[in-house]
This record gives C-alpha cells, structure tokens and sequence, in this order.
C-alpha cells in the first residue's frame, strides 16, 4: 500500500454501512440492557422488528459479538438430595404422628437453599407442632 494511499484512507469518513452498523449497535444495547441483559440476538431481533427495525439475526448477532454483549443465563438448580447413599438415615422418632399434647414435646425442622442475586441464601425452619384449641 502506497503512503499517499494509507493517508487518504485514515482521514476518509465512515461508510454509509459503517454508520448504519453504529447506530444498529446502539439500539442493540439500547435492547439488551432493557432485557437486564438476559436476551439474546432472536429475542433483540424480535424486539428490534417489533420497533420498525429491519435486521438479519446473524448481523445482531456479530454486532452483539463485537460489543462483547451475551446474554445472562439462568443460574442451573443445584442438586442437594442424594438418597442412594451409605450414610446412616436418623431414625424416624416421630412415626407421622404429628399431634403433640403440650407445648415443647415434638419439634420439626427443615432447611433449604434460595438463590438470590447475591449468592445462595439458606433458610432453616424450628417449629414446634403443638396447637393450642382454639
């Protein structure tokens, strides 16, 4: 490539496609962050064609690629039961009967894990079964 060649490149203005693609990246983010970054290029597409947007998928695609935008995915449920084990089973003191006649006597618990935006939240549950009458 001739200097004189490289020169009247760099100063030359943006193509009409090149500013077109500009202004489709930013409807794009526009899109995406409307979403809370969720969707993807079919969901920005449709959303894009719901606006009067023309655009191929592969193109919002690429341009998504270029802007470093992907959509979040759903964090995978994590399995915590595992009832084919060797470990001992506590026994089963309570036998279903869950009437206790004063308080104190018969206690039930329970824990589980919610996932929030911050990480795994785990809650423990104490109660204790008797209901006084009414």
């Amino acid at each position: 490539m001739s200097e004189s060649g490289y020169y009247a490149w760099s100063k030359r203005q943006p193509s009409q496609r090149a500013q077109d693609e500009q202004q489709l990246a930013k409807r794009i983010e526009q899109v995406y962050q409307a979403s809370r970054r969720t969707s993807g290029s079919p969901r920005v597409q449709a959303e894009l064609r719901d606006q009067g947007v023309r655009c191929g998928r592969k193109r919002i695609a690429r341009l998504m690629r270029q802007s470093g935008l992907s959509a979040r995915r759903k964090p995978q449920r994590a399995h915590t039961t595992d009832s084919q084990h060797a470990q001992p089973v506590a026994p089963n003191r309570l036998n279903r009967e869950f009437r206790a006649e004063r308080p104190n006597e018969k206690w039930v618990t329970d824990i589980t894990g919610v996932w929030t935006s911050q990480g795994w939240l785990y809650l423990g549950v104490v109660l204790d079964v008797f209901q006084a009458d009414a």
